[in-house]
């Protein structure tokens, strides 16, 4: 028997008496590495996604925000939840300017972050915009496997 580098752990050998690297186990790695981009998807910045939210709120972009979206939106307690992109296009104006005025806010608003997946923003009421001190409408982001999204509106105080 001869002894070579034939038989080292980079050998991809397919021809001969045995094989490395069965094709099955070679489609399996080459599906795991493709889904990196997913996975890398997954970590991406925070920030980038809040500066891309906030401008689609400031221009009025519902189709952008309606993107960017996790659907069900989990709704304060008593409402009823938004069920998909056309539930969400109708009630845009009672998420986003019914008890505080998210566009106006949003511009100067700091993201807090309450774990590596999620981010939230608390607003004042729209009557009180400038009492930062008594913000209890809570803009809830996640971290979904296709990015940061929107992912709910609660009242802290109900």
């Amino acid at each position: 028997m001869r002894s070579s580098g034939l038989h080292s752990f980079a050998s991809i050998r397919v021809c001969g008496p045995w094989r490395v690297i069965s094709p099955l186990t070679w489609l399996a790695g080459v599906l795991i590495l493709l889904s990196f981009p997913n996975a890398f998807a997954q970590s991406s910045d925070f920030s980038a996604f809040w500066k891309e939210f906030k401008s689609a709120i400031s221009a009025g972009d519902k189709l952008m925000v309606a993107g960017i979206t996790k659907f069900p939106l989990s709704m304060p307690y008593g409402v009823k939840a938004v069920k998909n992109k056309e539930d969400f296009l109708r009630r845009y104006n009672e998420i986003f300017k019914g008890e505080a005025n998210a566009a106006q806010y949003f511009g100067s608003a700091e993201p807090h972050k309450e774990s590596d997946r999620q981010y939230e923003i608390y607003c004042p009421f729209k009557e009180t915009p400038d009492d930062r001190e008594n913000a209890p409408i809570r803009f809830v982001f996640e971290l979904t496997k296709s990015g940061w999204k929107f992912a709910g509106l609660d009242n802290i105080n109900e």
